[in-house]
């Protein structure tokens, strides 16, 4: 893309973010669960008998933790990808043999079924051996292309060679299942890297991915290159590998907070991205959870894939992750914590600068769990996001019910990654998780809920229709560049950039409508002192707030934070933020999610109370 091109998609975008709309209209749903294979709570050969299905077409385990996960829609809309675990299938040579394991299948969305009477097909089982060379276990976030013949499943592609997905000639035979490489080394015979959560662009060949290592977790886009006979690296069988790899960050750009001499500054558009959720509905845009705008408030932002430019999509203090756009990029799905009073204990304070999240995000990221459990549910948003001057925060999709056990509503049951639109845009796909154990019962106050859902199983897949929402076409998809002009090539044998880091040291930041934050910073501790200071005229802060972290190796996830706090603001809200007289200690594995504290730390905000989570819920 020329650079007189970029110049114009910056000037659109500047002129789109000064004529955001009015928020929507409430919209209306239909709400319905989507059939499944019978569930069973056995994993004994032989148990998914006849009497349990008719067919003989498999049965699949009721624990969601069992490779289940749901997907998106196909092009017509008719069907969903689902990621299951058969279980209880007889013995070879009998034919139903084939319906065992973790398997990719389709589901119906329209009421039909398939040819045989079920409302499921699956895509995995019978493919022959040679079709399905070196599987990748990673099976999680299965996505329809949208050509409609293929399935990114984890790190494989199901490939129908040419058919539609859902047809009678897309046959096991037909079927390939092709694993994806990442060639990280210059070394012939190297093992590739380690993608996690891949989401695939409109375009159906790039992709973006994030990646954990020692120093931490880093970002990626590439594209997806078919490999008949590769002849490098440890896979030696046909591959999609990723190609044109960029790692999203800069060596030496300027970080999210900076030191100019002895004053601190917030950089309004670092190149520094958090996990990656996925695209924008063109492309245009990977959506991230980035370095937050607001002290201990996690929100989703949007980069422009060409000019680097962010926005703040969501601004509500409570937590999201999940997110989807719609093809017409009219909307977002978020999963989000909104309305569970989670997380506003120590994020429902607007207007307080991210200084303390250098040593507490990783509390603030972890607490939003209790162990297994999630506490989202499905919020719409238009293409603006969330408008808190005029109170806009979406709309949550699934209020319909009496909140009793099993209902549209019920609050045990939550969401999770990922959602999907159909490609029209007037329906949309969600799937959630019972609470159980250790999330609830036992040292937890919460009693275990009994699933209503057939077979016991504790997931379900909900199909929510748009009403009166007219179909659109698919907004034309962004031609994005291999090379992304703001990121770093990554080439096989590079490494990681190295960025813009803070020193510890003595500084002040000012507020841009007045007053000052007299702030120090340690290797793993930070103290702040607020003096009328404000960034917008309407929340004013005073007081104090300091932290200090310390982590458990070799375990870098478990962090002990020991947190003292005493703000006031006025202004717009009255509040305050405190901890007990003698601080608040908490200590938490990001990879666990088991909240447990000593002390407190309690928003307050005109007059009502947010309490910490009880310790284990």
């Amino acid at each position: 893309m020329s650079f007189k091109r970029a110049l114009t998609v910056l000037y659109a975008a500047t002129v789109a973010a000064a004529t955001v709309p009015d928020p929507p209209r409430p919209e209306f749903f239909e709400i319905t669960q989507l059939t499944l294979p019978p569930a069973i709570n056995t994993t004994e050969v032989g148990s998914c008998t006849a009497s349990i299905n008719p067919r003989r077409t498999g049965c699949i385990y009721y624990q969601e933790n069992y490779d289940f996960q749901s997907g998106d829609f196909t092009p017509d809309g008719r069907h969903v990808v689902v990621s299951v675990n058969f279980t209880g299938a007889p013995a070879a040579p009998d034919p139903a043999s084939i319906y065992t394991g973790a398997q990719v299948i389709l589901i119906t969305a329209d009421g039909t079924n398939f040819p045989n009477g079920d409302a499921w097909k699956c895509m995995s089982c019978s493919v022959p051996a040679a079709n399905k060379q070196s599987l990748d276990p990673v099976i999680d976030y299965p996505h329809v292309f949208r050509g409609g013949t293929k399935i990114l499943w984890g790190h494989n592609i199901l490939d129908c060679n040419g058919q539609l997905l859902a047809a009678s000639s897309c046959t096991p035979e037909r079927t390939n299942i092709y694993p994806i490489f990442w060639p990280v080394s210059t070394n012939a015979t190297a093992a590739g890297g380690a993608p996690r959560e891949m989401r695939l662009h409109p375009d159906d060949t790039h992709i973006l991915w994030s990646s954990l290592s020692s120093n931490g977790q880093s970002t990626y886009t590439g594209k997806l290159q078919f490999n008949a006979k590769p002849t490098h690296g440890s896979l030696r069988v046909p591959r999609y590998d990723l190609v044109n790899v960029n790692v999203l960050a800069k060596a030496n750009s300027t970080p999210a907070i900076y030191a100019d001499g002895n004053e601190l500054k917030i950089n309004p558009n670092p190149i520094t991205l958090g996990e990656l959720r996925g695209w924008s509905g063109t492309g245009d845009e990977i959506l991230h959870l980035g370095t937050n705008v607001e002290a201990n408030n996690v929100d989703l932002y949007g980069i422009h894939v060409v000019t680097g430019v962010r926005r703040r999509i969501t601004s509500h203090p409570e937590y999201v992750d999940p997110v989807v756009s719609s093809a017409d990029n009219q909307n977002f799905l978020i999963m989000d914590t909104r309305g569970s009073d989670r997380q506003m204990w120590m994020a429902g304070m607007r207007g307080i600068p991210p200084i303390i999240d250098a040593v507490v995000t990783l509390l603030a990221v972890s607490t939003r769990n209790n162990g297994p459990r999630r506490f989202f549910q499905p919020i719409l948003l238009d293409h603006f996001g969330d408008r808190s001057e005029v109170n806009y925060y979406g709309q949550r999709i699934n209020t319909a019910g009496n909140l009793e056990s099993g209902s549209i509503n019920d609050p045990n049951w939550n969401g999770r990654a990922d959602a999907g639109f159909s490609l029209d845009s007037t329906k949309i796909v969600y799937w959630q998780a019972l609470v159980t154990s250790p999330s609830c019962g036992g040292v937890n106050p919460l009693p275990c809920p009994v699933s209503t859902a057939q077979g016991g199983a504790n997931y379900r897949v909900m199909l929510a229709k748009r009403i009166g929402r007219a179909p659109t076409k698919p907004a034309p998809v962004f031609q994005i560049p291999d090379i992304i002009p703001w990121a770093t090539p990554f080439p096989p044998g590079a490494t990681l950039p190295i960025e813009g880091t803070l020193e510890p040291g003595h500084y002040t930041l000012y507020g841009k409508a007045h007053g000052s934050a007299d702030v120090t910073l340690g290797s793993s501790s930070v103290a702040i002192r607020y003096s009328n200071f404000s960034d917008d005229y309407r929340h004013i802060l005073d007081g104090y707030e300091n932290a200090t972290s310390s982590v458990k190796p070799p375990n870098y996830f478990l962090v002990h934070i020991d947190w003292f706090s005493d703000i006031i603001q006025t202004g717009e809200v009255f509040g305050t933020k405190k901890t007990s007289p003698g601080g608040f200690h908490a200590e938490i594995d990001a990879m666990l999610n088991i909240f447990s504290a000593n002390g407190s730390l309690t928003t307050t905000l005109d007059g009502v109370e947010h309490l910490q989570p009880l310790n284990y819920s």
